[in-house]
Protein backbone atom coordinates (compact mmCIF):
# COMPACT_ATOMS: atom_id res chain seq x y z
CA UNK A 1 0.00 0.00 0.00
CA UNK A 2 1.19 3.40 -0.76
CA UNK A 3 1.33 5.73 2.47
CA UNK A 4 -0.89 9.04 2.14
CA UNK A 5 2.94 10.82 2.35
CA UNK A 6 4.45 9.16 -0.52
CA UNK A 7 5.76 12.32 -3.60
CA UNK A 8 4.51 11.76 -7.06
CA UNK A 9 8.26 11.53 -7.94
CA UNK A 10 8.21 7.83 -5.93
CA UNK A 11 5.12 7.02 -7.81
CA UNK A 12 6.40 7.63 -11.46
CA UNK A 13 7.93 4.23 -12.00
CA UNK A 14 5.31 2.37 -10.74
CA UNK A 15 2.66 4.52 -12.83
CA UNK A 16 4.78 3.94 -16.24
CA UNK A 17 5.12 -0.20 -15.17
CA UNK A 18 0.90 -0.23 -14.97
CA UNK A 19 0.55 2.22 -18.17
CA UNK A 20 2.92 0.77 -19.99
CA UNK A 21 1.35 -2.82 -20.08
CA UNK A 22 -1.87 -0.97 -21.44
CA UNK A 23 -2.48 -2.22 -25.14
CA UNK A 24 -4.32 -0.61 -28.29
CA UNK A 25 -7.58 -3.07 -27.55
CA UNK A 26 -7.65 -1.53 -23.84
CA UNK A 27 -5.56 1.94 -24.14
CA UNK A 28 -6.78 3.72 -21.12
CA UNK A 29 -7.47 3.80 -17.54
CA UNK A 30 -9.49 6.15 -15.53
CA UNK A 31 -7.38 8.16 -13.05
CA UNK A 32 -10.01 6.07 -10.39
CA UNK A 33 -8.47 2.94 -11.80
CA UNK A 34 -5.16 4.20 -12.08
CA UNK A 35 -5.22 4.98 -7.68
CA UNK A 36 -6.82 1.58 -7.10
CA UNK A 37 -3.92 -0.37 -9.12
CA UNK A 38 -1.51 1.49 -7.08
CA UNK A 39 -2.93 0.85 -4.14
CA UNK A 40 -3.58 4.17 -2.89
CA UNK A 41 -5.70 4.98 0.02
CA UNK A 42 -7.95 8.28 0.69
CA UNK A 43 -7.73 10.81 1.30
CA UNK A 44 -6.11 12.46 -1.49
CA UNK A 45 -5.57 9.75 -4.33
CA UNK A 46 -6.80 11.62 -6.79
CA UNK A 47 -5.06 14.38 -6.46
CA UNK A 48 -2.01 11.97 -5.92
CA UNK A 49 -2.37 10.30 -9.16
CA UNK A 50 -2.83 13.84 -11.13
CA UNK A 51 0.47 14.82 -9.39
CA UNK A 52 2.43 12.05 -10.26
CA UNK A 53 0.95 11.78 -13.77
CA UNK A 54 1.93 16.05 -14.19
CA UNK A 55 5.60 14.50 -13.56
CA UNK A 56 5.79 11.90 -16.15
CA UNK A 57 4.40 14.88 -18.24
CA UNK A 58 7.21 17.04 -17.71
CA UNK A 59 9.59 13.99 -17.52
CA UNK A 60 8.28 12.82 -21.71
CA UNK A 61 8.51 16.46 -22.53
CA UNK A 62 11.87 17.03 -20.97
CA UNK A 63 13.23 13.57 -22.58
CA UNK A 64 11.15 13.45 -26.01
CA UNK A 65 8.64 10.41 -26.31
CA UNK A 66 5.06 10.30 -26.37
CA UNK A 67 3.26 11.54 -23.04
CA UNK A 68 2.00 8.09 -21.26
CA UNK A 69 -0.23 10.09 -18.75
CA UNK A 70 -2.21 10.55 -21.86
CA UNK A 71 -3.75 7.45 -21.31
CA UNK A 72 -5.42 8.24 -18.09
CA UNK A 73 -9.28 9.44 -18.29
CA UNK A 74 -11.67 10.83 -16.33
CA UNK A 75 -14.51 8.22 -15.37
CA UNK A 76 -16.86 10.99 -16.18
CA UNK A 77 -15.47 11.29 -19.64
CA UNK A 78 -14.12 9.93 -22.18
CA UNK A 79 -10.93 12.38 -21.89
CA UNK A 80 -7.99 13.23 -19.54
CA UNK A 81 -8.91 16.00 -17.27
CA UNK A 82 -8.58 19.80 -18.02
CA UNK A 83 -5.67 20.23 -15.95
CA UNK A 84 -3.33 17.30 -18.14
CA UNK A 85 -4.42 19.58 -21.37
CA UNK A 86 -3.22 22.76 -19.40
CA UNK A 87 0.05 21.02 -18.49
CA UNK A 88 0.37 19.51 -22.22
CA UNK A 89 0.10 23.42 -23.63
CA UNK A 90 2.05 24.73 -20.93
CA UNK A 91 5.32 21.97 -21.96
CA UNK A 92 4.72 22.45 -25.90
CA UNK A 93 3.24 19.52 -26.57
CA UNK A 94 -0.32 20.74 -27.40
CA UNK A 95 -1.36 23.45 -29.16
CA UNK A 96 -3.04 26.56 -26.99
CA UNK A 97 -6.75 25.79 -28.75
CA UNK A 98 -9.28 23.88 -26.91
CA UNK A 99 -11.18 23.18 -30.13
CA UNK A 100 -7.56 21.04 -31.22
CA UNK A 101 -7.21 19.04 -27.97
CA UNK A 102 -9.43 16.27 -28.59
CA UNK A 103 -7.29 15.37 -32.02
CA UNK A 104 -3.63 16.35 -30.10
CA UNK A 105 -4.65 13.97 -27.34
CA UNK A 106 -5.74 11.21 -29.72
CA UNK A 107 -2.80 11.38 -31.56
CA UNK A 108 -0.55 11.67 -28.37
CA UNK A 109 -2.22 8.27 -27.22
CA UNK A 110 -1.50 6.49 -30.56
CA UNK A 111 1.99 7.55 -30.60
CA UNK A 112 2.53 6.02 -27.10
CA UNK A 113 1.71 2.47 -28.61
CA UNK A 114 4.08 3.66 -31.64
CA UNK A 115 3.44 2.74 -34.81
CA UNK A 116 1.58 -0.46 -35.60
CA UNK A 117 2.92 -3.74 -37.60
CA UNK A 118 0.08 -4.18 -39.28
CA UNK A 119 -0.46 -0.44 -40.53
CA UNK A 120 0.37 0.53 -44.54
CA UNK A 121 3.95 0.92 -44.87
Amino acid sequence: MIDAGDKPTALVAEVRALLSRRTPVDPCLTYQGLATALGLQPPGTIQRVAATLEETMREDAAAGPPMIAALVISRAGDMPRRGFFDLAVALGRFPEEPRQHRAAWEAECAAVFGPRADAPS
